[in-house]
């Protein structure tokens, strides 16, 4: 018999289904046909000068560089917007400044209402909100491989575990120290899937130490081509971090010949010989180029092995490759641009980017994380500040620029940079100024040219570094080597850059910034620049005593 409530109820239960369906297919549609969002691999490597790089008329051998050059895009004005690792990674990881945190570790140091001072004081938030974790919920695998740098000081209940993640710097090897080191590498998995990311491995928690100090770039490479393999039916995000080239020169052909077990999680049981160590070297001589060049091959070599993987399984041509640096390593600590904030930045996506494109426009590493989401169609959690502007109409048509201007912050200092100038400007808090002018000259000098004021590495390329407000001419003067913030015929210029960095940090929220952005416990250009020409005066009695 008929039953009216039944054939009602079978409606209402094939609309719902055929609504579900219709949900998750366009929600989370699979990696074929339906599915024509890219793959996004971030190949992250540690203190690397631009003007190095071959594609940027260097002498290394990196031939996996320049095919990424000839089958991609090369980009000339790229930068970062802070200068040693911690700020810098949180930031390709956000989107957002460093000074934007607000982690554990920043407010810790840098409570609100205070001027924020961005240098290791940075962690990822316990919210989550990073590319990791927002990229998972649109349907990506998210995997992240190598150096992490980003933790933050809510992992108590973990660290006590196995006590403190990082093993003491002069520790003597052991067999019991080994184990716990595998121990602690498998905790630091679970901490970066904490924080967003679906899959984790290989990962080294900071910058080497003993007794496991040595550059595997094999064991990061080895996770990567993993998780590639694990995810190629579906759309994934990589954050592949490399430890290169981070380190004196000579530590780079020392892990390559004699470290070669030497990992993030101890040593390993045997080689993992990805890459064949002595044609590196071989390599390095044959070109008539020096152990300095070794890391940089090296590096290379790991690189090539992922894109052989794409091509190996037939989706490099829906795979978006970026080659970044976190900062140079000259000046490395500082704002200036060449050998600092800018950085190498080689993009290549087969099915839009243009072979052998060339971008001039300014661009700093904010604007990737959105660029990011805007291809995989990310919905942004409610809450989530970014920075950052879309590179997606610059993959499209290399001549758009996106920016007219980019902003940097290092400890006390911060900058504006247009394509024609450099302004760059250091304003100590009271408490730092009142500090370092109660000190001793050398002891203030310690003290405020650490790798968080702003200055660091690059007081040793010219005198003009020790100026509270310095404004670069860079049609005349590419390298920043000549102040003319002081010459009259400027005035106007530095007014403008001065107007825009006024402008810029009071958009980022209620953190003042000496006298332009004012508030309590925030010093002015007079009281820094004494406490300048404090630390000027003693750099120029050292470097004679030196002599």
């Amino acid at each position: 018999m008929f039953n009216p409530f039944n054939s009602i109820l079978m409606n209402i239960t094939l609309t719902s289904l055929f609504a579900f369906l219709f949900l998750f297919v366009f929600l989370y549609p699979s990696h074929g046909e339906e599915d024509e969002r890219p793959n996004i691999i971030v190949f992250l490597v540690d203190d690397y000068d631009k003007p190095e790089t071959s594609p940027y008329g260097g002498k290394v051998l990196t031939p996996n560089l320049d095919r990424l050059v000839k089958e991609g895009m090369i980009c000339h004005n790229a930068h970062v917007t802070s200068t040693v690792c911690t700020p810098s990674r949180y930031t390709f990881l956000t989107g957002r400044y460093a000074s934007s945190s607000h982690s554990n570790t920043f407010l810790d140091e840098c409570p609100k209402g205070t001027q924020a001072l961005p240098a290791f004081n940075v962690g990822l938030e316990s919210d989550r909100m990073n590319v990791g974790r927002v990229l998972a919920d649109a349907g990506y695998a998210t995997g992240f491989v190598g150096k992490y740098h980003v933790h933050d000081t809510d992992h108590s209940q973990e660290h006590s575990l196995f006590g403190d993640l990082d093993v003491p710097k002069n520790a003597a090897y052991t067999e019991d120290l080994n184990k716990r080191k595998f121990k602690l590498e498998k905790l630091q998995r679970a901490l970066v899937k904490k924080n967003g990311f679906t899959w984790a491995k290989n990962i080294y928690w900071g910058n080497l130490k003993q007794p496991f100090k040595g550059h595997n770039p094999d064991w990061t490479a080895q996770a990567a081509l993993e998780f590639i393999e694990e995810h190629k039916d579906q759309p994934f995000y990589l954050h592949c971090c490399s430890t290169l080239l981070h380190g004196p020169n000579g530590e780079w052909f020392k892990s390559m010949m004699e470290k070669e077990l030497a990992s993030g999680e101890g040593f390993l049981k045997k080689p993992l010989n990805l890459i064949d160590r002595k044609s590196v070297w071989e390599r390095i001589q044959k070109a008539g180029l020096t152990e300095a060049e070794v890391g940089y091959l090296w590096m290379d070599d790991s690189l090539g092995l992922i894109l052989d993987k794409l091509d190996a399984i037939g989706i490099a041509d829906n795979t978006i490759v970026v080659f970044v640096s976190d900062h140079g390593s000259e000046r490395k600590g500082s704002l200036i641009k060449t050998r600092g904030t800018e950085i190498p930045c080689l993009i290549r996506w087969p099915k839009v980017i243009k072979p052998g494109s060339v971008s001039q426009g300014l661009l700093q590493n904010t604007d990737f994380v959105p660029t990011w989401f805007e291809l995989a169609g990310a919905k942004i959690p409610k809450g989530y500040h970014i920075d950052g502007k879309s590179l997606v109409p610059m993959f499209k048509d290399p001549a758009v620029s996106i920016r007219k201007y980019i902003y940097g912050e290092q400890g006390a200092a911060r900058a504006i940079k247009t394509e024609a100038f450099e302004y760059i400007s250091i304003r100590y808090t009271d408490e730092q100024v009142a500090a370092a002018m109660s000190k001793r000259a050398d002891r203030a000098y310690k003290t405020l040219l650490g790798l968080s004021s702003g200055i660091s590495r690059a007081r040793y390329l010219h005198p003009d570094i020790f100026s509270a407000d310095q404004l670069y001419d860079l049609s005349k003067d590419p390298t920043s080597q000549k102040n003319v913030a002081e010459d009259s015929r400027y005035a106007g210029q530095l007014k403008k850059m001065k107007a825009i960095l006024s402008r810029t940090v009071k958009e980022l929220g209620p953190r003042p910034y000496g006298d332009f952005a004012p508030g309590e416990g925030t010093s002015d250009a007079e009281a820094s620049q004494k406490v300048l020409d404090k630390l000027a005066a003693y750099h120029a009695k050292e470097g004679k005593r030196k002599k």
